[in-house]
């Protein structure tokens, strides 16, 4: 999976240390270790970073190829420079619990059919290159190959002109998901977006006809 000069791999194909490596020694990434929507607020609370990347490399299974991953891993020139989270819906139970990706949708919210990019990270220093974008193509790939019946995102809508805090923009900007095909389905919020990309299914092939006689 590549994107412009981007290879993207899973997280298991990945190390545990580039993985690491995209979400720094400080800051926010660091700190949340790719948890926020997979701890509920209590138990949010009584977790350290240390057991947030605790978490987080067995559910990557960083090195460990043919197993269960959920992200992907971008690379430019050899360089981990980005991750992204990518699994079913119902693996992030403090998302199902929120009020903000629902409103005026009638959805199921236990249908593991769809799938989630929940977070984007960019490495310092390689930000405004495409990382985001490769990694959003890569994810529709990776759901679709896995059974998803669709994947969405909850992005930002941001405005010519204004100044949005990197912190912001972890669950993507609308424009990231609008190159990868995805749709705006909904709008909770001004400045959030539900956007989604359905997978069509094949047509089954016909029987043969009868034999004659």
């Amino acid at each position: 999976m590549t994107g412009p000069g981007i290879d993207v791999v899973p997280a298991n194909e990945a190390p545990w240390e580039d993985l690491q490596a995209v979400f720094g020694q400080r800051g926010l990434a660091h700190d949340c270790q790719c948890q926020w929507f997979k701890l509920r607020p209590a138990e949010w609370k009584s977790t350290t970073w240390e057991d947030r990347a605790a978490s987080l490399r067995g559910q990557a299974n960083s090195g460990t190829p043919g197993a269960q991953t959920t992200g992907l891993l971008a690379y430019l020139a050899g360089e981990p420079v980005g991750w992204c989270a990518v699994e079913p819906r119902t693996a992030y139970p403090r998302l199902l619990g929120m009020r903000v990706p629902w409103a005026g949708r009638d959805e199921d919210r236990d249908d593991a059919g769809v799938w989630t990019v929940s977070c984007f990270a960019t490495r310092a220093g390689h930000r405004r290159r495409g990382v985001s974008r490769a990694l959003a193509r890569a994810a529709v790939d990776f759901a679709r190959e896995r059974g998803a019946r669709s994947l969405e995102g909850y992005a930002l809508e941001t405005e010519p002109g204004r100044e949005v805090a990197w912190g912001e923009l972890y669950v993507g900007g609308r424009g990231v998901f609008e190159a990868a095909g995805f749709r705006e389905v909904a709008r909770p919020t001004p400045r959030r977006v539900v956007m989604r990309i359905d997978f069509a299914r094949a047509t089954p092939p016909a029987p043969p006809p009868p034999s004659p006689g």
